[in-house]
């Protein structure tokens, strides 16, 4: 615990070079709550870095009608190479573009319970430092038997973000919130220059929903994710339908204050 306790001290001063944060409660069967993008391919990498024999499957959020990962627009197709690409199973959750809260719980419940009877105890998320998320998680989790763990919890996402880049990840800006950056940004790869290019108001990991990310290669990968980038277009989205949210309100009611860039990224033939 003295050596973990260390470890995690040297991140948070921003200390990362040659740094494997440890895992707690990270053997047995684990779900990962795969985004397809750095956070969570960091997070992964942490875990698989304990080489405890642990077994990991992927589990993501998709769009059930444009079939792209949830918030990053990502194609399931890409999902699935880069689940291959990682040598490791997926499970891939439909889900409305905007569900309700209740709508969604009782769906990640059902799920969620899938993996418990096949033994899963734990599920690894990609969270830094968003309290109320990581509450929130903690509490739906725990409700549903299954121990909820945070590899990247309060280091320094200037440390990470370096990190990521020295252990050789590559990944590319999918997705950005035009509260923060424009639409210059979409479809940059991540590397020195691109975080050395972010406003000082933003986050260089992107932990408040500046920008989303697609991780196409790194030390875990056994090859590249092959992928065209197409058009950028620009989305803005409305809330799902509830007892509080009817069809006539949506006109007025905008739960994001700006919209957001995205780009296609395109299977290759």
């Amino acid at each position: 615990m003295l050596h973990l306790h260390l470890q995690r001290l040297l991140l948070l001063k921003g200390i990362d070079h040659e740094i494997i944060p440890a895992v707690e409660n990270a053997s047995g069967k684990i779900i990962m709550s795969w985004s397809g993008g750095k956070d969570a391919a960091l997070a992964l990498h942490y875990l698989q870095s304990q080489n405890n024999g642990s077994e990991i499957k992927l589990f993501t959020n998709v769009n059930e009608d444009s079939q792209t990962i949830a918030m990053h627009g990502v194609p399931v197709a890409l999902l699935r190479q880069q689940a291959a690409a990682l040598g490791l199973p997926i499970t891939a959750l439909s889900m409305p573009e905007m569900p309700s809260t209740v709508f969604y719980e009782n769906k990640m419940a059902i799920e969620m319970e899938k993996f418990k009877t096949a033994g899963f105890h734990a599920i690894v998320f990609g969270d830094i430092f968003l309290e109320d998320l990581r509450k929130y998680r903690e509490q739906q989790m725990a409700a549903l038997g299954l121990k909820a763990l945070f590899p990247l919890w309060q280091l320094s996402t200037h440390s990470l973000i370096h990190h990521f880049l020295a252990l050789g990840f590559k990944a590319i800006v999918c997705c950005v919130n035009d509260a923060y950056l424009s639409k210059d940004y979409i479809g940059k790869i991540i590397d020195a220059d691109f975080v050395r290019s972010l406003p000082t108001h933003v986050d260089p990991c992107g932990e408040n929903g500046e920008f989303h990310s697609f991780v196409f290669d790194g030390p875990n990968f056994s090859v590249p994710v092959q992928f065209n980038i197409g058009n950028k277009f620009y989305k803005k989205f409305l809330p799902a339908i509830s007892s509080t949210v009817q069809p006539n309100d949506i006109k007025d009611v905008d739960p994001f204050a700006n919209g957001f860039w995205y780009c296609n990224l395109e299977e290759k033939a």
